[in-house]
């Protein structure tokens, strides 16, 4: 699974850009925290894979990371749906909730550290 790119819809590349240039205060908080290589794994944001765009990418170890806000309440069964799609080529989720990024930092971190050691081996 190391540096698989997941096939994407050429359309999605300038949605993308844009999310990236209107991120959410718990995306800009949880990217000060994963970018540079923070966890010895490059992450991405705003990564179009198949006909979606997930919040963070780590090619390197096949790594999704969503953040779930109030956009998501009513969503659940589509977010299950590209989930099962996503998965389907290997990649592994993790998912927070807006209000943990923001309240909970230190313990959404520390899930991310294990997965990330996790995978890496």
């Amino acid at each position: 699974m190391k540096n698989k790119i997941i096939p994407y819809h050429p359309e999605l590349k300038s949605l993308a850009r844009q999310l990236r240039k209107n991120s959410t205060l718990p995306e800009v908080l949880l990217w000060q925290n994963i970018k540079q290589r923070a966890y010895g794994v490059q992450f991405h944001r705003q990564v179009p894979m198949l006909n979606y765009i997930v919040d963070f990418y780590c090619h390197e170890i096949g790594l999704v990371i969503e953040i779930d806000g109030s956009s998501h309440d009513h969503n659940y069964l589509n977010d299950a749906k590209r989930q099962r799609e996503l998965e389907a080529y290997g990649v592994t989720f993790l998912r927070f909730f807006n209000d943990e990024v923001k309240k909970n930092m230190f313990s959404v971190l520390l899930v991310i550290e294990e997965t990330v050691k996790k995978l890496s081996k």
